[in-house]
């Protein structure tokens, strides 16, 4: 049978081509249920995790930190380390802003802390920090990676001048450049990567791993016009239902879904997976019983006429 795994980028990471969002542990998920998520998860053949510092500082009682430190108890209860693919990112915590290199540095000690490991395997920045050269944050990524700390480094909300200046800077010194990048990008939402971030991610090999997969669980299909749903998330995802491309993509998504036996998330998902640069989208489950419509994406295929129409869908304009 045929590895799933797909390679990121220009690293030697491979990973899963769904990656488990982290943002909902400690938050909308206990550890319990969040121990279920990732178990189901990683049955499934999923191996990639994705997290961060700030998460989820914004929960009232929590530092931030927490996401990271339940996948840490995880990966010691279950002693799958080596099995499997750790993301995470700096600069958003509030105790550590910003992309200094002392910040950077810290930042990393601390998830190391929390997640309870020696290294992680893909380091994001997590919001550019123009006041910072860039210069000066590769130099620092660099340095994690000379120290054994982080395998591979990327970037998340990074302007596309940025993200070129960065590069080059790498190549020219030789040292540790981005492999991969985390964009806002979904079927509902192009325009943010779409263009000159698309196109300097292809011509420089870099992998895409969207955020907001789902748009905050609307392409799941749960919210519609005049539906309430009960979920921290629901005033975004019932937001979208009411606009024209809304509409249109979730009417795409269940013509679809229903010819291939699949629920939306699948095909969504499915969708932006065979999107050029992209290697994995993210998603995340607060229950066991989410997962299996995430995971499911790594096996659906879609035709070209299936793509096509869900492209169109999502070319309404938003109105």
């Amino acid at each position: 049978m045929t590895s799933p795994l797909r390679p990121l980028g220009t690293s030697d990471l491979r990973v899963f081509p769904l990656a488990l969002g982290g943002n909902v542990f400690g938050w909308s998920a206990d550890e319990e249920r969040s121990f279920a998520v990732l178990d189901a998860y990683a049955a499934a053949g999923g191996n990639f995790v994705d997290t961060a510092d700030v998460y989820s500082e914004w929960v009232e009682g929590n530092e931030g930190g927490e996401s990271e430190s339940i996948i840490g108890r995880w990966l010691a209860a279950r002693g799958n380390r080596s099995d499997i693919v750790v993301a995470t990112k700096v600069g958003a915590h509030s105790r550590l802003k910003g992309l200094s290199a002392p910040t950077i540095k810290a930042g990393a000690e601390e998830s190391l802390r929390r997640l309870g490991t020696d290294h992680i395997d893909l380091y994001y920045t997590h919001f550019d920090d123009e006041s910072v050269p860039v210069e000066e944050i590769v130099t620092a990524l660099d340095q994690l990676v000379r120290d054994g700390k982080v395998r591979a480094v990327a970037a998340s909300n990074i302007s596309p001048e940025r993200l070129r200046a960065s590069l080059d800077f790498a190549e020219a010194e030789g040292l540790a450049r981005y492999v991969a990048l985390q964009p806002e990008y979904n079927l509902v939402a192009r325009e943010k990567y779409e263009g000159p971030l698309l196109d300097t991610a292809a011509a420089t090999g870099l992998a895409a791993v969207p955020y907001y997969g789902l748009a905050a669980g609307f392409l799941t299909g749960k919210y519609r016009p005049g539906r309430t749903v009960e979920s921290v998330r629901a005033r975004g995802a019932s937001a979208l239902a009411g606009t024209a491309r809304g509409q249109a993509v979730l009417a795409a998504l269940d013509e679809v879904a229903e010819a291939r036996g699949a629920e939306p998330a699948t095909v969504a998902l499915a969708w932006l997976a065979s999107r050029p640069t992209v290697a994995a989208p993210i998603a995340s489950a607060r229950t066991v019983e989410q997962v299996p419509a995430l995971v499911a994406a790594a096996a659906l295929t879609l035709t070209a006429e299936e793509t096509a129409r869900l492209t169109a869908a999502s070319e309404t304009p938003e109105g």
